[in-house]
């Protein structure tokens, strides 16, 4: 996890810790951890921090979201935990618990602890697979854009005659680039596959569906509807050693079904045809389509100041959506 992002404003950045860090991405920052001499089999640890930031068309905005940190994490641990037990694949998540971050790095009487109460994820150092892994069940977003102008999604071919938001025959994967800076692009599987390989994507396609599959089961049962996701995987630090001899299975790393990486509708409001009511940031992205089309923004750095009903309708979504999902 070493590409760079664009540093995030300084009203939303989260505290600096006392350790190297990796990266900081949107919303999370990356740091190292030594090995836990408690479990040398873990090797080399990241620690994963969810700030309250959000982004929103490839800009952070200058705003935080307090407490969407916190959420983000408790959903992830949610949904790492749910796939572990049902076997789906393996995850980088070794602890959520800021006691496993050693004392003699950031002192218990450290600042910053109190802070991260809530937000850390421990994991597996890996090398990042870069392909974004999406899965559609639902015709919106990009997908819809590009099926309204070639009948298909990255390359997939749908059926004729679909509305908007309308639920598909079978959920479709649809992996894109992963852009260090800028938009990740669509691309087909082919191009995936001639990107890392096609076996390595393979094993990522059919991950990425079971886990989307039994997802949405899930979030079903409790009135959720998940339209679409996506996940990253990464092979394990070390496994590029050994790759000549035996095949590594990639490993689910970052956040999992989260609303920063997910579109969540209430599952009683649905009606394909239209827009839906949601729990992600879409509240988000149609407050900011309205500063776009009234002239007062154009989707680049830096983003507009939220005002306080957009920042506490973001947070009281994703909330929702945690007592829903994961109560």
């Amino acid at each position: 996890m070493t590409a760079s992002a664009p540093t995030p404003p300084s009203g939303s950045a989260s505290p600096v810790l006392p350790l190297p860090l990796v990266r900081r991405g949107k919303v999370r920052d990356v740091y190292e951890l030594p090995p836990d001499p408690r479990k040398p089999a873990d090797g080399p640890r990241l620690l994963l921090v969810a700030s309250d930031r959000i982004s929103a068309f490839d800009v952070v905005m200058p705003t935080p979201i307090e407490g969407k940190g916190r959420v983000l994490t408790a959903m992830s641990a949610f949904w790492f935990g749910f796939i572990g037990r049902l076997g789906l694949c393996q995850t980088h998540v070794l602890s959520t618990s800021t006691d496993d971050i050693p004392f003699d790095l950031l002192p218990a009487n450290h600042t910053a602890r109190g802070w991260l109460n809530g937000r850390i994820t421990i994991g597996r150092k890996c090398s990042v697979i870069p392909i974004e892994c999406v899965v559609r069940g639902y015709l919106e977003g990009s997908g819809w854009k590009e099926y309204q102008a070639t009948g298909s999604v990255c390359g997939v071919q749908l059926p004729k005659g679909l509305k908007q938001c309308d639920r598909l025959p079978e959920p479709i994967f649809t992996p894109a680039t992963k852009a260090a800076t800028g938009h990740d692009e669509n691309i087909s599987f082919e191009q995936a596959c001639d990107a890392v390989g096609i076996e390595t994507m393979s094993v990522l396609r059919d991950t990425s569906i079971a886990i989307y599959t039994a997802a949405a089961r899930h979030a079903q049962e409790r009135g959720i509807i998940i339209a679409d996701t996506k996940f990253e995987f990464g092979f394990e630090h070390g496994a590029e050693q050994r790759m000549g001899r035996v095949f590594e299975q990639p490993i689910l790393i970052d956040e999992a079904l989260t609303p920063d990486s997910s579109r969540f509708w209430p599952a009683d409001e649905y009606q394909p045809g239209r827009p839906q009511r949601s729990y992600d940031k879409q509240f988000l992205r149609e407050y900011l389509e309205s500063l776009v089309a009234a002239g007062k923004w154009d989707k680049t750095d830096p983003g507009p100041v939220l005002p306080p009903e957009v920042v506490q309708g973001t947070l009281a979504r994703y909330r929702e959506a945690l007592a829903k999902l994961c109560g």
